[in-house]
């Protein structure tokens, strides 16, 4: 193990999450080079002086203004800084049926004087307001509440739209540049799959394409598309392939072709086993095709 593979696994190591494996390799590199051996003993030292940091509790003057500025209830809440072994009292945001009937009422009452010739401001929060105003206005609530639902229903997956495809490619670079693109380092299949247990709420499927041209390097943790992701990362060559692999099958989504190009990066998608992936590289397209074919070749002969 050299400088560049031991850098990115002392954060790790130093909070003990590193395989056995890997850490016995980061021990004897450690033992044998003072530079790293020194990042690691200024991570241990930074740690234990967070925790040894004295808790101050936020002055009453500070908590007054933060209550102030909040809406509603939180604002009127009374005062408990008297009470010092008491935790602060958390303000508590109104459901949204509570907010969507608030609403209505002020424009059904709205409606009302309208109708009367007599237009004023909203009406205060919880007056009763009926009559065909209200009624519209229930009506449009209910049409929007309905189109919220559509969208929610046919937008299931994380791989919706042209966002989407920028994330990745903006996470890709950004793991490149960063130059801390692996959380766990290894070639070996059974030590990368494992190291995601407990990290997500899913398995990525790993598998070992060295004979096919890509050899894996390690994998990650992401967060794409509003979760967590399995980021699987190969070598082709001089090139890095990210593959992200999430449950779920967004074929029906609004989503972009399975082939493009964005930014000078291929990007490919396809579907299998009841996952959907991603590869982005900065090499031909034609790699991300023959990856695609030689994983799902070896996962076929497993079955």
């Amino acid at each position: 193990m050299d400088c560049k593979q031991a850098r990115p696994l002392i954060d790790a190591d130093v909070d003990r999450e590193l395989p056995p494996a890997d850490a016995e390799r980061l021990a004897q590199h450690l033992a044998q080079c003072a530079d790293c051996r020194h990042e690691s003993e200024a991570i241990r030292a930074l740690g234990h002086a967070v925790r040894q940091t004295p808790y101050f509790r936020a002055p009453e003057d500070l908590r007054a203004s933060i209550l102030a500025a909040l809406p509603g209830e939180a604002a009127n809440s009374p005062d408990t800084s008297g009470i010092s072994d008491a935790p602060p009292r958390q303000w508590q945001r109104p459901s949204y049926w509570a907010r969507w009937r608030e609403w209505i009422d002020r424009l059904g009452s709205r409606t009302r004087s309208a109708a009367r010739g007599t237009p004023g401001p909203l009406a205060p929060a919880g007056m009763p307001a009926f009559g065909l105003g209200a009624l519209a206005s229930m009506t449009a609530a209910a049409c929007a509440v309905a189109v919220v639902a559509t969208l929610a229903v046919t937008s299931l997956g994380p791989a919706r739209n042209d966002a989407f495809v920028d994330e990745l490619v903006a996470s890709h670079v950004r793991a490149e540049l960063s130059g801390r693109d692996i959380d766990v380092v290894s070639t070996d299949q059974h030590t990368v799959k494992p190291w995601f247990n407990g990290r997500l709420d899913y398995a990525p499927p790993v598998e070992d394409l060295a004979a096919a041209g890509f050899t894996l390097t390690g994998g990650r943790l992401d967060y794409v598309g509003h979760r967590r992701i399995g980021v699987l990362i190969y070598r082709y060559r001089k090139h890095v392939l990210d593959v992200y692999v999430f449950p779920g099958d967004d074929r029906a989504a609004a989503a972009p072709p399975d082939r493009l190009a964005r930014d000078g990066y291929a990007l490919a998608r396809w579907h299998d086993r009841g996952m959907t992936w991603w590869g982005v590289t900065d090499a031909a397209p034609e790699v991300l095709a023959k990856f695609e074919a030689a994983l799902k070749a070896q996962q076929q002969d497993r079955d």
